[in-house]
Parts: structure tokens; C-alpha cells; sequence
């Protein structure tokens, strides 16, 4: 298989389309050695990126977070994005943007002197869990929990804070699973490695607070769906013990879409009408 470095296609980074091959920063990049880095991942369908403006959005927002501001206006960024869609002749496919403090003048943990980069990305990205959305996914139970904000931005879609993520979902696939759930610093359910989560008990959907966590766009989006068909969401923490008495279960977010959850540890779950039907809704909602 083709390594992500080395391919055909175009790449936009720093105000203009280069080769793909070509897309490349130097080793005292301040991002590759602090995590000064924030991103978006967004999924293209027909030829649209969907929430594409509300990605572009918090990414600014990100970068505020993490005092780097991002050299590029909201406009900018969604022209970037098409066009790199567009200069890879897809229509399904996966984008990623990212911005990052490269090198310049400084290269220790202060880096105001240095330049703020972005690069636009796009590729054709199939089912993030697989076949998961048929039979559910296996989650392991991660043993390290999501920072407490007062320790760092949680709401900041930051590089940083999926070093735990990478570690996690590593010792899941070892087990055979397809990702990891996390518990936050108080012990509550947080969310996997790269999506919110969802539970189902007696017809109402119950998701964790996003008081120590991304509120994801798919999230919001969702529970928006689910409103309006009338199921009751309750956002609240929630205990792990809890687990044992939901009934459904399933995965949120850009990449993974609606994916629903068979296993969680040793908790099982089934893959009900209300996982089918909100999964359903949300390929028709985003190619609508």
C-alpha cells in the first residue's frame, strides 16, 4: 500500500496548490516538537464538504485556544478546501486541515516568533470502523482518562490531546477491538479516541456533558436529528457502571459518522432501531 507521503495529487499549503510529494516542513518545526498544532477532519459527500463553514470556524477557534492565530479568514479556508477537492477530482472523500507553528526564530517552548503554517488535504477515505456499522464496533476500555480543562484546552481541537488517543487506540486494536472509551478525570464516561458516543435505555438517548471534551459538529448534529424526531437526549455524566443497563450504544464524529458500538469491555450491546435509524438519517441528512 501507497505510504499518505507518497502520492499523486495536489496539496494546498500556505496560500497556493503544490505537488503532493512536495508538501514537506522542516525538522525544527516547533509543531512537530511542542504539539503546537490544531486541525480540522471533514468528510466530503457529492462533491460538498458537509458543516464545512462550522469546521472552518473552529478551527479559528482552536487556534485561539491555544494562542495561535490562524493567518487565514474563515473565507480563505473554505476557498482552500474546494479547491483542493476539486484539484483531486474527488466527490467522496476525506479533508483535513491543519495549522501548526513551524520554524523561525525560535525553537524552544516559546515560539511567538514563529510563523503560524496551514496545509489543506484531501483523499478518498472509506468506512473509518469498517464493517463496524453492520455489526458494531468493539471498544476497550481505556486505561488512561481525558485532562481535567483546568490543565489544558479541552475545547481546543488540538494535536496534543490525541498523543493518549494514538496510545489507546494501539492497545485496543492489540485486543482486537476497533477503539478505546475513555473515562474523564472524574471517572465519568468521556468518549473514544476520536468520537463522541451515545447510549439508548427505554427509548431515551443519554450522551456525557462535553464539559472535559470536544463537543463534535457530528455530535450536535445528531442530537439536533434526534430531537426532532422526537426521542428524548439526555446530556448528562455518566458512570461507568451505568453501562451494564443501556441497551444500544454508537460512535459520532467527521470520520466515523454513526457507527454503532456492539461491545464496550466486557458490556454488550445491540445494534437496536434507534442505532439503525439515527445512522440511516444522518448518510441521508449529509448527501441531501
Amino acid at each position: 500500500m501507497t505510504g499518505y507521503d507518497d502520492r499523486d495529487g495536489k496539496i494546498w499549503m500556505d496560500g497556493k496548490l503544490i505537488e503532493w510529494r512536495d508538501a514537506n516542513v522542516h525538522i525544527l518545526t516547533h509543531g512537530l516538537h511542542y504539539a503546537s498544532s490544531v486541525f480540522e477532519g471533514e468528510r466530503v459527500y457529492d462533491g460538498k464538504i458537509f458543516l464545512s463553514r462550522k469546521h472552518s470556524e473552529r478551527l479559528h477557534k482552536s487556534g485561539e485556544l491555544m494562542d495561535m492565530p490562524i493567518p487565514y479568514t474563515v473565507d480563505e479556508i473554505e476557498t482552500a478546501k474546494a479547491e483542493v477537492v476539486a484539484a483531486n477530482g474527488l466527490t467522496d472523500a476525506y479533508v483535513r486541515v491543519v495549522a501548526w507553528r513551524g520554524s523561525g526564530e525560535d525553537m524552544g517552548v516559546s515560539a511567538a516568533r514563529n510563523p503560524v503554517r496551514m496545509a489543506v488535504v484531501a483523499w478518498s477515505w472509506g468506512n473509518y470502523y469498517g464493517d463496524a456499522k453492520m455489526k458494531g464496533a468493539k471498544l476497550d476500555i481505556a486505561k488512561w482518562k481525558r485532562p481535567s480543562p483546568e490543565t489544558i484546552p479541552t475545547a481546543a481541537k488540538a494535536a496534543g490531546l490525541y498523543m493518549i488517543c494514538t496510545m489507546s487506540k494501539h492497545a485496543a486494536e492489540a485486543k482486537g477491538c476497533s477503539d478505546a472509551l475513555f473515562l474523564d478525570y472524574r471517572g465519568y464516561v468521556a468518549e473514544a479516541t476520536g468520537a463522541n458516543i451515545f447510549f439508548v435505555k427505554d427509548g431515551e438517548v443519554h450522551t456525557p456533558l462535553p464539559d472535559a471534551i470536544l463537543n463534535g459538529l457530528t455530535r450536535q448534529t445528531v442530537i439536533g436529528m434526534l430531537e426532532e424526531k422526537g426521542i428524548k437526549v439526555n446530556v448528562r455524566h455518566i458512570m461507568p457502571e451505568e453501562l451494564a443497563d443501556f441497551e444500544q450504544c454508537w460512535l459520532t464524529g467527521s470520520a466515523a459518522e454513526v457507527t454503532p458500538v456492539g461491545q464496550i469491555g466486557d458490556y454488550t450491546f445491540e445494534v437496536g432501531d434507534i442505532a439503525r435509524d439515527i445512522s440511516e438519517s444522518y448518510e441521508k441528512l449529509v448527501r441531501s
